[in-house]
């Protein structure tokens, strides 16, 4: 009996030992990435472009558009492998606009493409010197406040925000 109650004991004095020697640090990357140039220039670009693409994809559902319109205009007139014909031509550049979007914006597309050149190495930049300063610190975690809804409050004292900045040279 005084064997298990020890032995309980000590698991429990084990237990409550490695819990407090586990350290944590919060980030907050979206403050981070907003005082990094770099980050700013590359959303910039990634808006340009995005801007540019959907240009012509609207530029395109207006040509639809206007055939479509066109087409109910004409559809008295129309016998039926006109009217079909007409359809199919509709039909065939909703397609192609459909296409295009996924071209552009879909999740192998070109907006995917340059976001992965642009902003990925940036990111990659910040894990390693999160890394960095968690392995040289001892933090067991390090957790985006930025993206975690489930965070309340945190002691600003172990925000390594700044830190992270400081080693990326900003």
């Amino acid at each position: 009996m005084k064997k298990t109650l020890f032995l309980i004991g000590l698991l429990m004095a084990l237990t409550l030992g490695t819990t407090y020697a586990q350290k944590y640090a919060l980030i907050d990357m979206e403050y981070i990435l907003e005082r990094i140039p770099m980050y700013e220039s590359a959303n910039k670009q990634l808006e340009t472009l995005s801007s540019q693409w959907q240009s012509k994809v609207d530029a395109e559902v207006e040509t639809v558009n206007a055939m479509y319109k066109k087409y109910q205009a004409d559809l008295v007139f129309l016998a039926g492998a006109e009217k079909t014909k007409r359809e199919n031509e509709i039909v065939a550049k909703e397609n192609s606009i459909q296409e295009l979007r996924n071209q552009y914006f879909g999740p192998q597309g070109e907006l995917f493409k340059q976001q992965e050149e642009l902003i990925k190495p940036i990111q990659d930049n910040i894990y390693e010197a999160v890394k960095n300063i968690a392995t040289q610190q001892g933090y067991t975690m390090v957790i985006d406040r930025a993206s975690s809804s489930s965070i309340i409050f945190a002691s600003p004292s172990i925000d390594i925000s700044d830190q992270v900045l400081s080693w990326l040279g900003y």
